[in-house]
């Protein structure tokens, strides 16, 4: 049996980018939380994997740590939003220039903070390595968000390193209304009803596909929604989309969600989504 130890950090920049693969008007958009595939080539230069080499072929880090287990709750955000601004630059590499000068306009995200939970295996090495070099704030290469200007960090509000390790277990149900600390992915999302505490209805037709009830753990609460990427597709070569939800909402007992964990350190339980 494998040994499993489930750790987090909380992964902040200045300012972060992480590319739409669309363009609107002119502009180059961001998403707004942070996702699969950019998390892993944080972790892969952290542990000095090799990016984009050639055309086509998926870079080292995706390669080895692509079944990774990973979770992402959003700090220091406004309802799941970050504060955006757009810049405007000239690029002026000759290639870029060819035609006349290139300008670019650039979404960027103002100060984004996410804590990232990482389920590892320590009997992969690569897993052991990323987790001595995370609990030790080593790199050997420099992590950024997007972008290489926009340096990242994994440091809690004094300067220390933020590295936490959790008991955890993986769970197949809950029996109550939970609330989850994490963005989680869902399928067609369907409401016909929503269902205050009092409602003894119990079709399960009348509920959210995923069992959103008028009980909250903040007030006034909020659902926050993104189409994010999780992976590639190995075929086509591009992203791999889901439907993702971060909420103050507690969701139904008994929900339909997969990959839950209850996760615990120093007496706080949460519950969290690992894909």
């Amino acid at each position: 049996m494998s040994q499993s130890k489930l750790i987090s950090i909380d992964l902040r920049a200045d300012f972060g980018f992480f590319k739409k693969p669309d363009i609107n008007d002119g502009i180059m958009l961001s998403y707004n939380m942070i996702h699969k595939p950019c998390i892993l080539g944080v972790l892969g230069a952290v542990i000095g994997l090799g990016g984009y080499q050639r055309k086509g072929e998926f870079p080292e880090y995706y390669q080895k740590l692509k079944d990774l287990p990973i979770g992402i709750e959003p700090l220091e955000h406004e309802r799941g939003n970050y504060s955006k601004t757009s810049v405007k630059y000239t690029n002026t590499v000759g290639y870029a220039n060819a035609d006349g000068t290139l300008l670019v306009e650039e979404m960027m995200l103002i100060s984004p903070a996410y804590r990232c939970y990482l389920l590892l295996d320590l009997e992969n090495e690569l897993h052991t390595k990323l987790h001595d070099y995370l609990k030790a704030g080593q790199s050997d290469y420099i992590p950024y968000l997007g972008k290489n200007e926009y340096q990242a960090c994994w440091l809690d509000e004094t300067g220390e390193v933020s590295f936490r390790e959790y008991s955890f277990d993986e769970i197949h149900s809950v029996e109550q209304s939970f609330r989850l600390s994490s963005v989680f992915t869902i399928g067609n999302l369907k409401v016909n009803k929503a269902l205050d505490d009092d409602d003894e209805d119990d079709n399960p037709a009348n509920y959210y596909d995923v069992g959103l009830t008028l009980k909250t753990a903040e007030n006034p609460p909020f659902a926050y929604f993104e189409r994010l990427p999780v992976g590639f597709d190995t075929q086509l070569v591009q992203y791999k989309m889901a439907k993702h939800v971060f909420t103050t909402f507690l969701l139904k007992a008994n929900s339909s969600l997969s990959n839950l964990y209850t996760v615990e350190c120093n007496n706080e339980q949460k519950y969290v989504q690992l894909v």
